[in-house]
């Protein structure tokens, strides 16, 4: 035996691993954002969420509610609506039958229906092959390394509500069409439509993530016209459900109340958002710049103020880009070039650019772009397989990816302590 062999030979030293310590730290992080959520749920108020409005409306056969608890409220003939889609409101009813209009439980109903979807894409990465490491890292980034566990502690706030609400309802129809459930996945489609319009536009991500391995994505045969049946019919359903709702309050389908919103608050409440509604309309050219900025390129921007320069003032209320505050969905990079790909990347075009005209890029948030959450889980589908294939290859990207994610937790833990310190300054 050589030295060689015998230095070999030798029972290795317990080394330190430093993957089970980034895997440590980033279980830790989202404790402490799920402590932060628990935080605000004991001292979540009642009064607040204008979904609740709605729902004691709903239970006392109206539309109309007495007041608003937001600015987002519409006047029209002399009566105000809370303009949002009605799902969410459903889903709050319980809560408002049980405890009235002035009822808490928003942030822990938010909590429940998260766990739902971080369970959905626990599943969703199991179905697309990942490994049981790597399904745990894609339902961990997800849920605490994107904009979900934002709009989860602010579920208090209606617009994060109806946000948190389609995100779950989106999740299972992903999973539902993945398993080839299509009538449940239309389903759960056309409820997220009546939670956040913008939700529609998935529907041909999903007709084209259902297409049976080597079968062609637009085809006349009995089968794919039975397919495009089964999904559609129910979205089919709930756009007409929506136009019927539409009518009932303002007197025409297509009439959602957005352009009413201006007339609500007295001119004392009004902010810049309320002023660009009333000088330059819900959607223009003028807000592209700014909405770009904001998606793409914006840091994570803490302001500071005083003479010297070195007090904290406040967490940007316009958000972080979505690049900076998540790096690990560049591994989007690794997306296999085939027909999802393109259906995909046209639909995430068509609702960010959307988007990009719309008056308001989802102020306030913070480290966030929640809007994204319209189109990030058909960009997450299309990231997955990334993850999984070959398993020397899926294992080494796995390394930078958990580092990627635990980083955007972290940013995410942190955003959470600056507002809080600040006391949400806006």
């Amino acid at each position: 035996m050589t030295a060689l062999d015998a230095a070999g030979s030798r029972p290795r030293k317990a080394q330190f691993d430093r993957w089970t310590a980034v895997t440590a730290v980033a279980v830790a992080l989202a404790v402490a954002l799920v402590a932060a959520a628990c935080y605000r749920a004991f001292g979540e108020h009642g009064g607040v969420n204008s979904y609740a409005l709605l729902a004691d409306a709903f239970l006392h056969g109206r539309f109309d509610s007495p007041t608003c608890f937001d600015s987002d409220c519409a006047r029209f003939q002399d009566r105000i609506y809370v303009i949002f889609p009605p799902v969410p409101a459903v889903i709050a009813t319980p809560l408002v039958a049980l405890f009235g209009v002035d009822t808490r439980g928003f942030i822990p109903l938010s909590m429940a229906l998260t766990a739902v979807s971080g369970w959905a894409w626990w599943a969703i990465a199991g179905r697309l092959g990942l490994s049981r490491p790597a399904r745990f890292w894609a339902a961990l980034a997800f849920i605490f390394g994107a904009p979900a566990a934002y709009v989860t502690l602010r579920g208090d706030g209606v617009w994060f509500f109806a946000q948190v609400v389609a995100l779950t309802l989106v999740s299972l129809a992903i999973l539902a069409t993945l398993d080839r459930r299509l009538v449940l996945a239309g389903a759960l489609i056309g409820l997220a439509f009546l939670s956040r319009q913008m939700a529609l536009f998935v529907a041909p991500f999903l007709f084209a993530l259902s297409r049976p391995k080597d079968a062609r994505l637009i085809a006349f045969d009995r089968a794919t016209i039975m397919d495009a049946l089964r999904l559609g019919a129910p979205i089919l359903a709930a756009i007409g459900v929506y136009c019927l709702y539409n009518w009932a309050r303002f007197g025409a389908p297509l009439d959602t109340g957005y352009a009413h919103i201006a007339a609500y608050p007295a001119e004392d409440d009004r902010n810049f958002i309320t002023w660009r509604i009333l000088d330059l309309g819900l959607f223009s050219k003028d807000y592209v710049v700014f909405n770009l900025a904001h998606l793409f390129l914006q840091g994570f921007h803490v302001e500071f103020g005083g003479k010297h320069m070195t007090e904290l003032v406040r967490m940007d209320p316009m958000g972080s880009s979505l690049v900076a505050a998540s790096p690990f969905l560049l591994y989007a990079f690794y997306a296999r070039a085939d027909a999802k790909l393109l259906i995909g990347v046209l639909v995430i075009s068509i609702v960010a650019g959307i988007t990009l005209f719309y008056h308001s890029n989802g102020f306030s948030q913070h480290n966030v772009q929640r809007y994204a959450l319209d189109w990030l889980p058909v960009l997450y589908v299309l990231l997955l397989p990334a993850l999984a294939g070959d398993a020397e290859k899926a294992a080494e990207r796995l390394k930078m990816f958990r580092l990627l994610a635990t980083y955007a937790i972290a940013l995410n833990v942190a955003a959470f302590a600056l507002v809080a310190a600040t006391k949400g300054a806006t």
